[in-house]
């Protein structure tokens, strides 16, 4: 446990401590991210309050996410595994994208940033390169990071062929990438949501590797890789957007960007794949869920009828339309997200006892 809890601690130090640091610098340079503006008959939610406000904060996430691990790491002088290297390589790529994407609003001032396509290709391309390296790095016992079976609480007998397989990792990562993507529009409502998913993944992956087959060969032990490492990198992770969350909460001092949420995206889709719960995520995942969905109604309810059902799509902005308080909307979106990951740990529990 001690790599695990000094993963966390250091990573949510390193953010409280290193966010400051970063906005100063954005603020010196001017990097503020573009404001989107009523026009043309099409009205946003009241947001000028927030000109000037710095963008791109993932990359104090990333920094505190690699310096937890690292320093756990060295602290008690143990090796990273694949199983967190590929996750990380996943974290990363996603990255990279989000920061072209910050680029063009800060410094072009275009407040869509990087187009669709052009963002779904970059997505695409880590997610492709991310399933064909969970499916290497065999351990002495011939476990990979993943397989390619679709999983629930473990690994199903559904095994899908290698393209199949590919499409499925890429939907699960664009998917999670996205929704937290469109969730990011109210201050803190991503950073506080993810610090849960986060949480709970650690939890369940340091449960998995107490109850690995490895060393339990009993009917609910659990044929994973890695499973305490992955533990420490979602400790990490939890701890960063913890940390990150005290600058981030309203008002916000810093916005974490699409540098920071299409990595944490990544991270959430990189440890439903490697705990092999990929049909749990939609639970651990809840709230990110609920507002895709509110898009996709959105966009086919306009499509088919003409006619909208909410006032304005992702949801979060529908209740900003109605008077609801920012910090009202963003509370009451943590509890959702928090009975979600709840609901998903019960039946991940449950799952191991009615073994």
């Amino acid at each position: 446990m001690r790599l695990v809890i000094i993963a966390g601690s250091i990573a949510m130090l390193l953010a409280l401590l290193g966010t400051p640091i970063l906005i100063r610098l954005l603020q010196r340079r001017g990097y503020a991210q573009a404001i989107r503006e009523s026009h043309d008959g099409i009205n946003y939610p009241e947001h000028s309050g927030k000109k000037g406000t710095p963008s791109m904060g993932g990359l104090a996430i990333l920094l505190a996410v690699v310096g937890g691990y690292t320093a756990a790491h060295l602290v008690t002088w143990t090796p990273p595994t694949p199983s967190a290297l590929v996750a990380f390589f996943l974290v990363f790529a996603l990255g990279a994208v989000g920061v072209a994407d910050d680029y063009l609003k800060i410094f072009k001032q275009r407040a869509t940033g990087v187009r669709a396509r052009t963002k779904l290709i970059g997505q695409a391309a880590a997610a492709i390169i991310f399933a064909l390296l969970v499916l290497r790095f065999p351990d002495d016992e011939h476990v990979t990071p993943a397989t390619q079976a679709i999983s629930f609480i473990r690994d199903t007998g559904l095994v899908l062929p290698l393209l199949l397989f590919l499409l499925w990792i890429w939907f699960l990562i664009t998917a999670t990438t996205n929704g937290v993507n469109l969730t990011d529009g109210l201050d803190g409502l991503v950073s506080g949501a993810a610090s849960m998913t986060f949480a709970g993944y650690t939890i369940m992956s340091v449960w998995q590797f107490g109850q690995r087959c490895s060393e339990h060969l009993a009917p609910n032990c659990y044929v994973v890789r890695d499973p305490f490492d992955v533990g420490v990198f979602a400790a990490a992770f939890a701890g960063a957007c913890f940390g990150f969350l005290w600058w981030n909460t309203s008002p916000a001092r810093i916005f974490m960007g699409d540098t920071g949420s299409l990595a944490i995206g990544g991270g959430i889709a990189a440890l439903a794949i490697l705990t092999r719960t990929q049909l749990l995520l939609p639970l651990m995942a809840g709230l990110f869920v609920l507002i895709t969905l509110s898009v996709i109604a959105q966009v086919t309810s306009f499509k088919l009828t003409g006619r909208r059902v909410l006032r304005m799509a992702p949801l979060h902005h529908h209740f900003e339309l109605l008077g609801w308080q920012e910090v009202t909307i963003v509370v009451r979106f943590w509890l959702i997200q928090g009975g979600a990951v709840a609901l998903g740990m019960a039946l991940f529990y449950a799952e191991w006892v009615g073994k």
